[in-house]
């Protein structure tokens, strides 16, 4: 038989599964992979990469010689596994074997023309930001680093699950099925990697954010050094004019305000094209 079903309704199963593996679900929480004499429990939590929701899905797989059930925590893992199920079912008939195999097939598909797409979307906001758009990079970056860890608890569960399973201890799973283990295996292996470019990919992007920061404060600071160093002879001067008054030169000397405003203009001037000639401006 082969049924997918909620967890709640679990009791339909009753009749049909092992006494001793119907009781051990009852009273305990699968997690990864189980194997026992006469079956197979397996567990993983399914996220989906395509929906808004980032709530995970537990899926419990029950499988014995003549049973294959998918049990699902909530509604949107049930609609899923039958979707993925009636469509496998609907082009052939199938052993539990090849259902198994087919059904995580069908859930990965997609799987790398996601982390393709979400790479493209990465490389432009770097490219971005290598153009000086610092704006809302520290939220984008958060976004993107919480995806890839969610990415990656999901696919390693699931690569856990595979090798577990690969090692066929109670000899329930045909050599055909190992095979098929590792391809499965293998392809989780590459979303894995993936998803660890993706994420030194994210951290180049937040060592360039502060980069850039450091760049714009630096030359804010290039500015103020100016300022400072043009104004400060003007400073010194008008010190030294104003030190005594009974020999303050406007006293003795019609032209001495506007001496002044000349050597000022001059000595600005003066530091500006120095400052361009040392291309410190």
């Amino acid at each position: 038989m082969q049924k997918v079903l909620l967890f709640d309704k679990i009791e339909e199963l009753r009749p049909v599964m092992l006494p001793e593996a119907f009781h051990y679900l009852g009273v305990n929480r699968i997690e990864s992979f189980e194997a026992f004499e006469t079956f197979n429990l397996l567990a993983f939590d399914w996220y989906d990469l395509y929906s808004s929701r980032t709530q995970l899905s537990k899926i419990l797989v029950y499988m014995d010689k003549e049973n294959l059930f998918f049990i699902c925590s909530d509604t949107a893992a049930e609609t899923r596994c039958r979707e993925i199920t009636d469509a496998i079912l609907a082009e052939a008939s199938v052993s539990h074997e090849q259902l198994l195999y087919r059904f995580f097939i069908r859930l990965f598909r997609g799987d790398m023309e996601y982390l393709d797409e979400f790479e493209a979307q990465t490389n432009d906001r770097l490219t971005a930001l290598l153009s000086g758009e610092l704006e809302q990079v520290p939220q984008d970056v958060i976004a993107r680093r919480r995806e890839l860890l969610r990415l990656k608890r999901y696919y390693e569960q699931i690569d856990l699950i595979f090798d577990e399973m690969a090692m066929n201890d109670n000899r329930i799973l045909s050599s055909k099925a190992i095979k098929s283990l590792t391809i499965l295996g293998a392809r989780t292996d590459r979303y894995l990697n993936k998803v660890s470019n993706l994420q030194e990919l994210v951290s180049q992007i937040q060592e360039t954010y502060q980069s850039q920061l450091s760049i714009q404060q630096n030359d804010l600071m290039k500015i103020f050094t100016v300022i400072t160093a043009v104004f400060l002879p003007l400073t010194l001067l008008v010190g030294w004019y104003g030190m005594n008054f009974s020999y303050m030169p406007e006293l003795g000397w019609r032209y001495s305000y506007p001496a002044v405003i000349v050597i000022s203009i001059g000595i600005v001037v003066a530091l500006i094209w120095y400052f361009k000639h040392k291309k410190w401006l």
